[in-house]
């Protein structure tokens, strides 16, 4: 057996489109050893965002543009 310690593995970055928000982790497609409780995403503001449960990045898609109130500059 080794002594080295395991390293744990780097997820890949998620990329999402507009029609994928809101964005929330674990998604849809996670398998079932990766759940932990819903959380919603923040990824419109800055483009990119992680996870606080797993850190899973999620990346928001070049070029795509969400529709609604961020579109129109107005924040809530």
């Amino acid at each position: 057996m080794s002594s080295t310690p395991a390293t744990p593995q780097k997820l890949e970055p998620v990329i999402v489109g507009a029609a994928d928000l809101p964005v929330y982790c674990p998604g849809p497609k996670s398998p079932l050893w990766s759940m932990h409780p819903r959380t919603y995403i923040e990824v419109v503001k800055n483009g990119v965002a992680k996870c606080q449960y797993c850190g899973t990045e999620y990346i928001l898609r070049d070029g795509d543009h969400p529709h609604g109130h961020e579109q129109a500059g107005i924040r809530l």
